[in-house]
């Protein structure tokens, strides 16, 4: 069986972008090519890919088997170019990103793109969602991750997370009393939205701990001195979720957006798209991390 690389990357881009409208977008072909494409790949397997609905596109049990070869093949064949291609790209590109985004692969990424353009300095400043969306704005970062619960205009959606409430395993609500919150405070969107969310349930709230530091955040909830909201992927070991049977609101998904300066939309230098491109085709799959304990509502997943 000889399958295209070609049809390997159509198929992990309709995957990652959930739909084949945005893949089209990506790949730069007209949706009926990319239906195409995905039409000659079943055939060549033999095998139905994905399950369609009007509302839902997923994998069948075959398409995940596939997929996971398709990530390997596609990526030997990109270390295999890159290992054999010195890049002529140079210039200096500026990314912003997001503390919780760090310890996503994304250091070994950029490792990966530095040695593929030896050429290109690399500048990175690590911050808070609005403190990036101004940078982007007034153009000192040429592209930036960044954090919303709703749609960012020209971002390429990269991850989707549910946010949660979380407090240390065996921690009590305070009967009578407002609840002590360790939360990061303005220009930080998770705070504002986990504290906007209690005052509009009528629900009582103190600040126990404030900081901008996630690692110090967890580190007050594992202490027991607070609850805290977070995005999942940031519970730990001696953590429990809390939820609406603890008398808390609901939170919303929290998506992560790659955006890109006017400046840099406008004129983009190759070494912008590079980065770009590695950023957008990687695969930000979540990484589960099991609080410990017994889980106060439903366990996020």
């Amino acid at each position: 069986m000889n399958i295209d690389a070609g049809l390997l990357q159509t198929f992990v881009t309709v995957h990652r972008h959930q739909g084949f409208t945005r893949a089209a977008d990506q790949l730069h072909l007209t949706q009926s090519a990319v239906s195409h494409q995905i039409r000659r790949l079943e055939a060549l397997v033999g095998r139905p890919l994905f399950r369609r609905t009007t509302r839902q596109l997923s994998l069948t049990a075959d398409g995940e088997d596939l997929l996971h070869h398709a990530q390997r093949v596609l990526q030997a064949q990109e270390a295999l170019e890159r290992h054999f291609r010195c890049s002529p790209i140079e210039g200096t590109v500026r990314l912003g990103v997001m503390e919780n985004f760090m310890s996503d692969g994304l250091p070994q990424l950029l490792h990966q793109f530095a040695r593929s353009c030896p050429h290109v300095r690399l500048e990175v400043s690590v911050g808070l969602t609005l403190d990036l969306s101004a940078m982007v704005r007034e153009g000192d970062v040429d592209l930036a991750v960044v954090a919303s619960t709703s749609e960012v205009s020209g971002g390429i959606p990269l991850r989707r997370l549910p946010l949660v409430w979380a407090a240390a395993e065996g921690w009590e609500r305070p009967i009578g009393a407002s609840l002590p919150l360790a939360y990061s405070p303005l220009p930080c969107v998770c705070g504002q939205i986990g504290t906007e969310a209690l005052e509009r349930a009528g629900i009582a709230w103190h600040k126990a701990f404030s900081s901008h530091s996630l690692h110090d955040l967890r580190a007050a909830v594992l202490s027991g001195l607070a609850m805290a909201m977070f995005t999942s992927d940031n519970l730990r070991p001696g953590m429990v979720l809390l939820g609406e049977r603890d008398g808390l609101p609901p939170l919303p998904m929290m998506d992560y957006f790659l955006v890109y300066s006017e400046e840099s939309a406008q004129g983009r230098s190759a070494a912008v798209k590079e980065l770009g491109r590695l950023i957008e085709q990687a695969e930000w799959a979540p990484q589960e991390v099991s609080a410990q304990g017994r889980p106060r509502g439903r366990m996020a997943r």
